[in-house]
């Protein structure tokens, strides 16, 4: 394994998890790796480093290695997710309903994972099949494709802050809050909670029977409960993250941090999480941190994501006193996931080669179809992965919708950024002749989403683009994605739901009138008020496409406009 920063982050916290007494001390080292919005990347993609070198990184070869290298270093190692494991993933994956990527996870010895929202793209229902195995699932065309059978996963998701409501009929909480993991003689305990925002942004059907509550509240509920059990060391893992603050120089291996921004949900959290917690490892929001945020007595806490796709693992480095049950100092870094080295000098792991290799032959036949042709050699979706800006990628989709939705007499394409998953195509799979196959495109769409058109009126169009920037999006923006003819000015001085100006807002060249009606088209998701945009649920005269999927749509426009298609991000929408 390569070395680690001479400069990683040491928090020195006292016995924080339990204490007994006044035994004499007895350090032990443990080794924690965390692995967030891994999303089923099975092979690696590309990732540019603090230095600026462009790589492949991630992908469950390397990965494995890195944990195979750190627990000879180590016996005392244990891996641990941050959540989103699965959904949103490449077509290896996804079109075989992530069951590759739960046993790759479970090859590598991954003890207990965070939930995320993607875990709950299919369902509830569907979760339980993820977690304990069989076939009898919602999309028989996926499931046990991989193999006739399938296991389960033999790690465990856990989510303190997931409960049954009122409607299902049921109490309680259908997955573990915690899970104490026992590593020789030692107890490591992982509490769990995904963002509270999940029924905002995953369909709300799949989870109408749950409540995803206060993240913190809901930890802090059981910290007495996991004392009571004596931990060597308490670890709180949860899907929800932030990013660093504008005009911040920090990276993903600055050690030490304090630039995370005050508006990210994970500040405000960790602000609140018991002491007792030693660390936090976090996800959700794809950034690479390892920054310090104070806990309730004001003493730093760690607080580390690690990127997103396996281009990163968290590694928390522990002294424990396994006499007195508490952790005496806690070390961090995000190290980077070099595939390229690794396959260079040979040290890929051949068990996640196998794993690969049946993966991507089952799906090749589909995969490897020729789509069309770029007029570049790839089209992306912003600048590290940026949801709050128009990206050339998202024109195209916008663009994509609306042509799929013209028979249907639509004026309007919006598509959310958060489902674009990835650029047309990754840098990793650029092809001779500027050349896309089907796999490129469901990179891109990985959600199987269907096609909607429907009516809003002026202001209607109105209030949806002021709900970029309010409620839940207030701290996330999503900025949509929009249509070739449709263009809008905003301005984030002004206040909460006075950002846009209806006079700015324009089809074709000329304002739109607040109480005229116009067509719409944009996916299933969105139109049934996903990424926490509600005005949608008011439309009307709603018709969806039959059998026309997000890949179905975004390859016909390829195939019809490819050549003509560039990197170039349009200008439909204005910041003043």
């Amino acid at each position: 394994m390569k070395k680690l920063p001479l400069l990683m982050l040491t928090a020195a916290l006292g016995l924080t998890a339990c204490t007994t007494g006044s035994l004499a001390p007895d350090p032990t080292n443990v080794t924690i790796l965390g692995l967030n919005d891994f999303h089923g990347n099975l092979a690696p993609t590309s990732f540019t480093t603090s230095a600026g070198a462009k790589i492949s990184a991630g992908g469950i070869e390397a990965i494995a290695a890195e944990v195979n290298e750190a627990r000879k270093a180590n016996p005392n190692t244990i891996l641990v997710g941050g959540g989103d494991l699965i959904g949103a993933s490449p077509i290896n994956s996804g079109l075989l309903r992530d069951e590759p990527a739960v046993y790759a996870l479970n090859g590598m010895g991954m003890k207990v994972s965070a939930l995320g929202n993607h875990e709950f793209d299919q369902g509830l229902e569907e979760l339980f099949r993820m977690q304990n195995g069989g076939c009898n699932s919602n999309d028989t065309t996926k499931a046990c494709k991989y193999e006739t059978t399938y296991t389960g996963a033999t790690f465990k998701w856990i989510g303190a802050n997931v409960e049954y409501n009122a409607t299902s009929g049921k109490t309680g909480t259908p997955f573990a809050p915690y899970i104490i993991q026992e590593i020789n003689g030692l107890k490591i305990a992982f509490v769990g909670a995904v963002t509270r925002t999940t029924p905002g942004i995953v369909s709300p059907e799949g989870v109408k029977m749950l409540n995803f509550t206060d993240e913190a509240a809901a930890v802090n509920k059981y910290i007495p409960e996991i004392r009571a059990r004596k931990p060597d060391a308490i670890i709180m893992l949860i899907h929800e993250g932030g990013e660093l603050a504008t005009g911040s120089t920090d990276k993903y291996d600055t050690v030490g941090c304090k630039t995370l921004s005050t508006t990210s949900p994970i500040v405000d959290i960790a602000k609140r999480v018991d002491p007792a917690v030693s660390a936090i490892i976090s996800g959700h929001s794809h950034q690479g941190y390892n920054c310090l945020v104070p806990d309730p007595n004001g003493k730093d806490r760690i607080v580390i994501q690690g990127d997103f796709y396996g281009h990163l693992l968290q590694r928390l480095d522990l002294v424990v006193d396994k006499a007195n049950h508490g952790v005496m100092q806690v070390k961090s870094a995000n190290l980077v996931v070099n595939y390229d080295t690794r396959k260079a000098n040979g040290t890929l792991d051949a068990s996640m080669t196998t794993i690969l290799n049946k993966a991507n032959e089952k799906v090749a036949a589909i995969k490897n179809v020729q789509v069309a042709t770029l007029g570049a050699p790839q089209i992306q979706r912003g600048i590290s992965n940026a949801r709050n800006t128009e990206s050339a990628l998202g024109d195209v989709v916008a663009d994509a919708l609306l042509l799929a939705g013209q028979p249907y007499g639509a004026q309007i394409g919006l598509m959310n950024p958060g489902g674009i998953r990835a650029d047309l195509p990754d840098a990793t799979q650029i092809k001779p002749g500027n050349a896309v196959n089907f796999g490129d495109v469901f990179a891109v769409h990985p959600f199987g989403n269907t096609t909607t058109v429907l009516s809003l009126t002026g202001q209607q169009i109105k209030d949806l683009l002021e709900q970029q920037w309010s409620g839940a999006n207030a701290t996330a923006v999503k900025l949509l994605q929009v249509s070739e003819g449709f263009s809008y000015k905003y301005t984030l001085s002004n206040p909460e739901g006075q950002r846009v100006n209806i006079a700015d807002i324009t089809l074709n060249g000329k304002p739109i009138s607040a109480t005229a009606t116009y067509r719409v088209v944009t996916n299933n998701f969105l139109a049934a008020g996903g990424d926490n945009f509600t005005v949608l649920k008011q439309a009307t005269n709603v018709v969806q496409l039959p059998g026309v999927s997000d890949t179905d749509v975004l390859s016909a426009y390829l195939k019809a406009y490819g050549p003509t298609l560039t990197n170039t991000v349009k200008g439909r929408i204005i910041k003043l």
